[in-house]
């Protein structure tokens, strides 16, 4: 085998492993990403149940709120 042929090999072999290491980068960048994506669909989820059923708003009604001060 030539020696440039061989250089050529090796380059090959470290731009593969190079793209092996990028791969999984992005896989472990992607699995996190799924997982704060279902952490929020779940709050998401509890917020809507909360809403329909009529939960507390921190808001206080126009009738229960005090008048503002006069000058």
């Amino acid at each position: 085998m030539s020696e440039q042929m061989q250089r050529q090999i090796e380059e090959l072999e470290t731009k593969l492993a190079f793209q092996e290491d990028t791969i999984e980068q992005l896989n472990q960048a992607l699995q996190s990403q799924q997982l704060q994506l279902d952490i929020v669909q779940q709050q998401l989820k509890l917020l809507a149940a909360k809403i329909r059923e009529g939960g507390s708003s921190p808001v206080a009604s126009q009738s229960e709120e005090t008048p503002p001060p006069h000058y």
